[in-house]
């Protein structure tokens, strides 16, 4: 004789609690998931927006610097045309020796000296090679007796402000053929 035996499911108050507890759990992980998932997310973010605002406080900080390092570079601009006018007045004068050309000579080296604490370098120009980076070649001359490509003569000096290009020598370059 063979027991059947047959499984029956018993309702009993236990039963009904676990089962709807396992089924309750469903919604409630599904909703921890989700908890967790965006805490990630907003940790994330976070962490984007932190990067972006110490980038732009490194940024801000570098601006202020070369503003702060750069800004007497319009004021020295501003002067290189009466540095020009002392050099002009200097050449007409010939050297030819006197009390005028001797004060001229005197502030002009005054002025060049004081914009040259402030970063004012001026480009040697004359009988150097000609470097289109620092030079501007405004005529050219035809000769044997200068190397090719060297500056015959300056017209207008050139200058650096620290370490920039404020303003290109006007030359004139030797060309040989």
């Amino acid at each position: 004789m063979e027991d059947n035996v047959q499984s029956t499911v018993v309702d009993t108050p236990e039963a009904s609690e676990s089962q709807s507890a396992s089924s309750a759990s469903s919604p409630e992980s599904a909703e921890l998931a989700e908890l967790r998932q965006q805490k990630t997310d907003l940790q994330e973010r976070l962490l984007r927006l932190q990067a972006e605002f110490d980038n732009f406080r490194k940024r801000t900080d570098r601006e202020r610097m070369e503003f702060a390092e750069y800004a007497g570079e319009v004021t020295v601009r501003a002067l290189l045309p009466t540095l020009d006018d002392f050099e002009r007045a200097l050449k007409a004068a010939g050297g030819v020796e006197n009390e005028l050309t001797r004060g001229i000579q005197l502030i002009y080296s005054r002025l060049l000296e004081s914009l040259k604490k402030q970063g004012l370098e001026p480009i040697a120009a004359e009988g150097a090679q000609f470097d289109p980076h620092q030079h501007e070649a405004i005529g050219k001359l035809e000769s044997v007796d200068y190397p090719d490509n060297s500056i015959v003569q300056e017209y207008q000096r050139g200058y650096r402000y620290k370490g920039r290009l404020l303003r290109p020598s006007m030359v004139q370059v030797a060309v040989n053929h």
